[in-house]
């Protein structure tokens, strides 16, 4: 199946519709792992809502301080901010969208003293964007773009996001730009919905954040256990391509997790109902032990061996119930416990990376063992911190991480890997991070047992083979990532050492 024009195609999927989901993909025939399910460009990108002051081509944050200042950054035509190297490329997307439109208008932008301050001027540069490709392509609005989602109704009664999207977008757009005779105000809030529940992030290759809105990806149904995997291509003009996490079968609906898979039901929930305005109700939230992870579990005060479940998982304000004795505690006095700790991880992790700081962090989580579940998603959030930090912060460096620390380390990625292994089976991007986290200290691990003459070159052999097998998985996820992501530079990194490590292997296997 493919529209009319090569903006995307999706020759494995199709489109359906119910009065529940709305539009919704599903795989037309049975589809491995790895399938590539979708690809297109995204019908606009722009800048995030509530941003600092950044570069309208490339997103980079830049200073605008005078348009007489020999250091602003401004476009030649229309003032509105622009960094110099996109200044010297002709800065392609930005003259063919908005700079006419504020040329035209005389729009002035105005610099706030402050440039990493939110800069609300920008924030209505997507939703213009959006616009302005209606009126070049209006088939294409009517096809792809006007169906979408917006929750225009529930939006309104958050009165104070409403307001202002209202008066820094709708009513700028039609004042100071002078876009009224061309844009009314219901279609502009539309506009602003649409971006606001169904656009994704993305990052350039420098690391910056940005928005795309997806005519096809952006109808995928939500499920806390998502069956697809995305990769957005900044080099390709933020292409992005949709992969079966899995394998498939024909017929069945494609899923995309719309919030953090390693937050705990409550918060996903509460993310969901925020952002996207509905009750997940899928199989892992209407599980009080979230499909056996206990990812949610709080242990029980008032017995040894108990745990506390919430009686429903989806009611926000029931009771949690001990599994053993006959204990039960309020919600509100879960909530308040979840704040408590939230707060204390939140300071530490607003630390600088220091000694100090894995210190502390190895403290809370010691602290919390007696208060939750190990596997509870503010102890996988900290193994997830300790892991970046052992081998990468002073006095915790890889050369003087002891075995001890290594086998520690070791411990840390299998836990998380458990997790990952239920909520985003095959392929997962944070699942290839964590492998190659864990081949460092299982490589080292290995060596030191040989060098000691503990572990014998047979031994040593087959650990590396386990070893090359770990990497190669991480590898098998990250080769679809761009080349020009951190993403991208970390496959190219382990593909290094899995070569490294292969000629290790073939050496013992010649001394043999």
């Amino acid at each position: 199946m493919s529209t009319s024009k090569a903006f995307h195609s999706f020759n494995r999927t199709s489109v359906r519709s119910n009065s529940l989901l709305g539009r919704y993909l599903v795989a037309e025939s049975a589809v491995n792992g790895n399938e590539l399910l979708v690809e297109e460009a995204p019908f606009v990108h722009g800048p995030k809502c509530n941003g600092p002051t950044v570069c309208l081509e490339c997103y980079a944050p830049v200073k605008c301080d005078s348009i007489s200042s020999a250091l602003d950054q401004r476009c030649v035509k229309c003032k509105w901010p622009l960094c110099a190297a996109c200044s010297e490329s002709g800065a392609k997307y930005h003259s063919q969208r908005e700079c006419s439109a504020f040329c035209q208008s005389r729009t002035k932008f105005y610099p706030l003293q402050d440039a990493a301050k939110e800069c609300p001027q920008l924030d209505c540069i997507t939703t213009l964007r959006v616009l302005l490709a209606k009126e070049a392509d209006p088939e294409r609005w009517e096809r792809e773009i006007a169906h979408m989602e917006h929750h225009n109704e529930e939006r309104r009664k958050l009165s104070d996001v409403w307001n202002a999207d209202f008066v820094n977008i709708a009513q700028y757009l039609r004042g100071p730009c002078r876009l009224a005779d061309r844009f009314s105000e219901d279609l502009i809030m539309q506009v602003v919905g649409i971006l606001e529940v169904n656009a994704f992030e993305a990052r350039t290759t420098q690391g910056y954040g940005l928005r795309c809105l997806y005519p096809i990806t952006g109808i995928l149904a939500h499920n806390c256990v998502p069956n697809t995997f995305r990769t957005i291509h900044p080099s390709e003009g933020y292409k992005i391509r949709l992969r079966a996490m899995c394998d498939l079968d024909e017929g069945q609906q494609l899923q995309h997790s719309y919030t953090y898979t390693l937050n705990g039901t409550a918060q996903r929930q509460e993310d969901l109902k925020a952002g996207k305005f509905f009750t997940c109700q899928c199989e892992r939230c209407k599980d009080p032990t979230e499909l056996g992870t206990n990812f949610s579990t709080f242990k029980c005060s008032k017995c040894e061996d108990g745990w506390l479940l919430p009686a429903d998982p989806l009611d926000s304000t029931c009771d949690w119930k001990c599994t053993l004795c006959t204990f039960k505690t309020s919600s509100n006095a879960i909530k308040k416990a979840l704040s408590v700790m939230q707060s204390e991880v939140a300071d530490i992790q607003a630390m600088e990376p220091s000694p100090q700081k894995l210190q502390e962090t190895e403290k809370l989580m010691r602290k919390y063992r007696v208060v939750v579940h190990p596997f509870h998603f503010i102890q996988i959030g900290l193994r997830q911190n300790l892991i970046e930090m052992y081998g990468r912060v002073a006095e915790y460096e890889l050369a003087e991480l002891p075995d001890v620390m290594l086998e520690h380390k070791e411990e840390l990625c299998r836990h998380v890997l458990r997790v990952l292994d239920v909520f985003e089976p095959g392929l997962s991007r944070t699942r290839a991070m964590m492998l190659y986290e864990l081949h460092v200290p299982l490589v080292l691990l290995a060596k030191s047992g040989f060098i000691a003459g503990v572990v014998s070159a047979d031994q040593l052999k087959r650990k590396l083979l386990d070893v090359i097998a770990i990497l190669k998985e991480s590898i098998n996820i990250l080769q679809y990532e761009d080349e020009e992501t951190q993403e991208g530079q970390l496959c190219k990194v382990a593909q290094q050492a899995m070569e490294q490590l292969t000629q290790s292997v073939d050496g013992l296997t010649g001394d043999e």
